[in-house]
């Protein structure tokens, strides 16, 4: 009889391994037996699936034992990892099936004493250990071991995912179809099927099982199958889903994909565009549902198979509901449409003080989950008609959130709004905001396109934020990333296909490998209609629900389907299909909110980005590595004339110039490390560096059109953009956290730099000389090569001419250059005047210095950092005394500033007291070094109540107190 039983349980061992991850021989194998493993390579995730032919297979084992602190804990490793032996080596079955053998399990991995063995983990993996067999879930695989001579019984089928706790594979079963069911027991018994608690088959002193049922009635179904072997009973239980034929129904009228609310605030129709599947149950916190598929939650199929929805009913007004998709009973997705998503992994690091009373994410459930909710808070917007900056005119702000304020979040980002309006900046660019993986990131590893990323804040904080912009006459430019999405997509991960880790061949809206050279994660295919389609939406939905300005569209020449692998030089040529495409998704756009911007970082032909250009849409302008090589004194590559769009024979200004971007390097980086130098001049001499690069910025500024600035380059940021958290340079740090630096605006050299931005930003809005950046009509001439460049501009009828001059050399330079006309003139920043009686004039200039000359005297125009009114100190202040005054005082609205005049570097502590007295908090308290500052007062501390304060100034053993009245 021993034989025989050996022999039915090989047998159900060998059907099992047929369909299944893992199967052992013997089944219910014990410390002491020999087992065999088989591994099938078709199921789990399926890494080695046709691995085959590329090498060999080696297995990484351990046990879980009495002392193993949890499934983790693996004991009494034998291999290490990166161990390729004999010993370890998998034996290839054919047909993606592999094995290995362990003679005596309690031997082979040497436990001892009164340890004892619970389970075997394992895992297969190729030589190199990058690619590994895991299951499907991507964890560990286990095998349960068994103690002693009692009884076990076990299903074989349906088959059994080797979790530390098993699961069934997937069930898919519909009314009046039949399951196969098998089941042993390691000693003749009374063996018992059972549905629902009806026996549907029994056998008697047997070791096997086997029954084919028809399954009769839908909804949660239980399998049983026991083993009764005198007093002693034991048992195993599972349970699946059987459903109904999917119901066939029309969308109702007026829905689309998403989440569709009703009025009444108690009902959603969700809708789900996902062709070619068997079925979708929503599951979630619903009454009734309990995160478990259930049919009273089953979805409609439309009649032509590509759309699936459900009416849910009986939501309570102002509720968060949390929801997936369970597609074909096995995939868990979330809807590609939410626009507030619960992620396991990285919510809880969010703070309150950034999203006050964000809902825990559910407890016992896997994988992001989506949000719906009716009734929810609205905003009230104090702007509801925002009117846009001409876009010939923008000067705008691009910053990552998390690296420019502390508290990354729109809430204190609203608090820098009038630090960037005395620069001039009327538009913000935000890098994307978007849900994307992770929390600290640059945003462009976009996941969930409708949902704003919770680490920045809550909804109605984004819309404030927003609100407040335009109520400054800023307008609100997205980062969006639409040419790729990462797998963490519902729309990626509805078609996967898990052994290649990449999207299947079938999914609707993405290419399975990127058609071009630049993409990253997984490449939408935007010639396909789904896609055109989500991507509309996307563009509509900000513009709508936020009022946003416009887009900046990351990698825009990713946008095609013509197969540039490997040459990026064809990437880049005139491609009509791209072209079509752009002009589609702008039309689009403009349907949705008329006059926004649409900001395309191109960099393709001139004659495409000229054509696009010419149907309205604007570009980043890259004019990084001309501008640093000529800040850095480094000439032969110095021309920035190609930041000017009359170079590239443009008609319209649509040219969104930069210095520096997310993507450069930093100007007073690249001067400190890799200036050039003559005798005593040396650009790496950090002040020289700073100087430096307001000659750049005297140029750029100088430049029509629009124009963008990398965060803190108006205070001369001077760290690398690979620069790593602990110190060092490497580009593996480039998307990592940088130094928040705003205490450079209380350096006198830094904050000199801003005073430049700010006078440029005055100049550039003036009225005597709006239009002549707006390039309405400009002429536009220069001479941008070598060291000595100039550039002219002047207004149609010469009321209004510019000529900005500047040394790019290491020594001084004497150059005949032509004004436009004859007259007096203003040296716009050192407020001079000069009489021109010839237009050709010989201009001297030192190294670095740089003049800009107008033809109109603009005296008239504030053009300090502050105020006119700063008052002035003494240059050397005397020892042991501070120098201290407050200004504009009164303030009469303005933001006020403590001016400081340190005779030497040390501490300073600046407090601020109401006008009786009482101490209301601390201004600065820090280290400042010899010079002038200028100390903000905050507002915060007089809640920007009119009235009497006193300032009091302790530096050193000296001590000031001023009065200061708002």
């Amino acid at each position: 009889m021993k034989k025989v039983y050996l022999l039915q349980f090989f047998l159900l061992f060998f059907c099992a391994a047929k369909a299944q991850l893992l199967g052992t021989t013997p089944q219910f194998a014990r410390e002491t037996d020999n087992i065999i493993i088989t591994m099938d390579a078709n199921f789990g995730n399926k890494a080695l699936l046709n691995y085959a032919n590329t090498g060999d297979v080696y297995v990484h084992v351990g046990v879980i034992t009495n002392l193993s602190t949890g499934p983790a804990d693996w004991k009494h490793v034998p291999f290490e990892w990166s161990s390729n032996t004999a010993q370890n080596k998998a034996s290839y079955l054919g047909n993606n099936k592999y094995s290995f053998t362990i003679n005596n399990i309690r031997s082979f991995f040497n436990v001892t004493g009164t340890e004892y063995i619970q389970n075997i983990a394992l895992l297969f993996r190729s030589g190199n250990g990058n690619t590994v067999q895991r299951n499907s879930n991507g964890g560990d695989m286990y095998i349960k071991l068994y103690g002693g001579d009692s009884l076990v019984v076990g299903l074989t089928q349906p088959y059994m995912q080797p979790y530390f706790v098993p699961i069934p594979e997937t069930i898919s079963k519909t009314v009046g179809e039949t399951i196969a069911i098998s089941g042993a027991a390691n000693k003749p018994s009374t063996l018992n099927l059972y549905i629902n608690d009806n026996l549907v088959q029994t056998a008697a002193a047997a070791t096997v099982i086997t029954a084919n049922p028809v399954l009769n009635v839908a909804g949660n179904t239980r399998l049983k199958l026991e083993a009764v072997n005198g007093t002693d009973v034991r048992s195993q239980e599972i349970t699946f889903m059987v459903n109904n034929a999917a119901n066939i129904a029309p969308l109702p009228a007026g829905v689309r994909d998403g989440i569709n609310y009703n009025p009444n605030n108690t009902e959603v129709t969700l809708v789900l565009y996902a062709p070619n599947k068997g079925r979708v149950c929503v599951i979630g916190e619903f009454a009734g549902s309990n995160w478990q598929e259930n049919t009273a939650f089953q979805m409609n199929k439309t009649p032509d198979g590509n759309y699936w929805w459900k009416t849910i009913t009986g939501l309570t007004p102002g509720t968060e509901y949390a929801f997936q998709y369970l597609v074909d009973g096995t995939l868990k997705v979330g809807e590609p449409y939410a626009e507030k998503i619960l992620d396991p992994w990285n919510d809880q690091y969010i703070s309150a003080a950034t999203y006050p009373n964000l809902k825990a994410y559910p407890a016992g459930q896997t994988g992001i989950v989506s949000i719906l909710q009716t009734a929810a808070p609205a905003y009230t917007w104090t702007i509801p008609n925002f009117s846009r900056p001409d876009k010939r005119s923008l000067m705008v702000y691009e910053l990552l959130v998390r690296d420019f304020i502390a508290t990354h979040n729109w809430q204190t980002l609203k608090d820098t709004l009038d630090y960037l309006k005395r620069i001039g900046i009327n538009a913000i660019e935000i890098m994307p905001f978007n849900e994307f993986d992770g929390n600290e990131s640059w945003g462009y590893n976009p996941a969930y396109f409708f949902a704003p990323d919770k680490y920045y804040g809550t909804k109605n904080s984004l819309k404030q934020f927003i609100d407040v912009c335009h109520s400054k006459g800023m307008a609100v430019v997205m980062d969006i990333a639409l040419n790729h999405s990462t797998g963490s997509n519902p729309l990626a991960a509805l078609y996967w296909n898990s052994a290649t880790n990449e999207t299947a061949a079938d999914n609707p809206w993405f290419n399975v490998t990127a058609r071009h050279p630049f993409n990253v994660f997984h490449d939408f295919n935007h010639e396909a209609a789904p896609t055109k389609y989500f991507t509309k939406r996307v563009i509509e939905h900000w513009l709508k629900e936020y009022k946003i300005d416009g887009y900046r569209y990351d990698l825009s020449k990713g946008f095609t389907q013509t197969y540039s692998i490997g040459n990026e030089a064809l990437m880049a040529q005139y491609d009509a299909s791209r072209v079509a495409i752009w002009k589609d998704y702008y039309n689009a756009q403009q349907a949705a909110a008329t006059g926004t911007y649409a900001i395309l970082e191109h960099f393709a032909d001139n004659q495409e980005e000229k054509e696009l250009s010419d149907y309205g849409m604007m570009f980043w302008g890259n004019s990084n590595h001309a501008f640093t090589e000529a800040s850095m004194g480094w000439l032969d590559q110095s021309n920035f004339s190609w930041g000017l769009h009359t170079t590239r024979g443009w008609a319209n200004p649509n040219l969104v110039t930069y210095m520096e971007s997310h993507d450069e390097e930093r100007v007073v980086y690249k001067n400190i490390n890799f200036g050039n130098a003559s005798g005593n001049y040396n650009i790496r001499d950090t002040a020289t560096a700073l100087k430096r690069s307001q000659l750049a910025a005297a140029f750029f500024l100088s430049m029509p059109g629009p124009k963008l600035i990398w965060q803190f380059g108006e205070l001369g940021y001077d760290y690398s953009i690979n620069y790593c958290e602990n110190g060092t340079v490497n580009n593996d740090c480039r998307t990592n956290k940088k130094p928040i630096r705003w205490d450079y605006l209380q350096q006198a050299r830094r904050y000199n730099i801003y005073k430049l931005y700010q006078k440029m930003g005055t100049l550039r809005f003036s009225t005597a000389y709006q239009h002549v950046f707006a390039a309405q009509n400009t002429q536009i001439e220069h001479g941008l090569d070598g060291a000595f460049k100039w550039m002219r501009l002047r207004s149609a009828s010469d009321t209004s001419c510019l000529l900005v001059v500047g040394n790019f050399g290491l020594s001084t330079v004497t150059q005949q250059v032509n004004f436009p006309v004859t007259g007096n003139w203003f040296s716009y920043l050192d407020s001079t005047f000069i009489s021109i009686t010839a237009t050709a004039q010989n201009v001297t200039l030192a190294p670095g210095e740089y003049i800009v000359y107008l033809n109109r005297n603009l005296l008239n125009i504030n053009t300090n950092p502050v105020d006119p009114e700063e008052p002035e100190e003494p240059e050397e202040p005397v020892a042991n005394e501070v120098l201290a005054s407050v200004f504009p005082n009164p303030s009469a609205g303005k933001q006020a500033y403590i001016k400081i005049n340190l005779p030497a570097s040390g501490r300073v502590q600046a407090s601020i007291f109401d006008g009786s007295g009482r101490p209301l908090g601390t201004i600065y308290d820090g280290t400042l070094a010899r010079g002038v500052h200028n100390l903000p007062v905050n507002t915060r501390y007089t809640n920007a109540m009119k009235g009497l304060y006193w300032i009091k100034v302790v530096a050193g053993s000296a001590t000031k107190t001023i009065k200061l009245v708002l």
